[in-house]
């Protein structure tokens, strides 16, 4: 029910922007921890934007619409992102490349390492990323803008 009032108003928005671009399926990401609604065009610089505004601003106000449908109709939250051409999905496996390597390098030295600072949605992708990781634990630390990510080693040191 959920997915298909967010595809109905992904179509109706790409039906009035002038842009030729088409709804193309739902995927899991991130172990299904994310819903992600595809759409793919020809024109990828008018739904992405310089970096990746636009497209923030399309998930902003899919998300919104979401939200103020899912009290009027008891739907269920969902975490979801719309993707243009696979950008975002992109995105995601960068951060979690760069978060995988600074993990081998906490692992390496036995210590800490902080990742540059990141967006609330990018914390979250590292955060459940080492969920499962045994010697590695994430915490977020910094204020507003440069509140970033520790990568803690935390298995035996030998």
């Amino acid at each position: 029910m959920e997915t298909a009032f967010i595809q109905k108003t992904i179509e109706d928005i790409l039906d009035k922007l002038s842009v030729n671009a088409e709804f193309t399926g739902i995927k899991e990401l991130n172990n299904g921890t994310i819903t992600k609604f595809a759409i793919k065009t020809e024109e990828p610089y008018i739904l992405i934007g310089n970096d990746g505004r636009v497209l923030m601003a399309l998930n902003y106000l899919i998300k919104r619409i979401f939200e103020c449908q899912a009290q009027k109709q008891n739907f269920q939250p969902l975490n979801f992102i719309v993707d243009v051409n696979d950008h975002q999905e992109q995105l995601i496996e960068d951060i979690k490349n760069k978060a995988r390597m600074m993990a081998e390098r906490a692992r390496f030295f036995k210590n800490n390492v902080e990742l540059p600072a990141m967006n609330p949605y990018e914390r979250m992708i590292v955060h459940s990323f080492f969920t499962d990781a045994e010697d590695i634990e994430t915490e977020s630390t910094g204020m507003g803008l440069q509140r970033r990510v520790v990568i803690k080693y935390v298995g035996t040191i030998e």
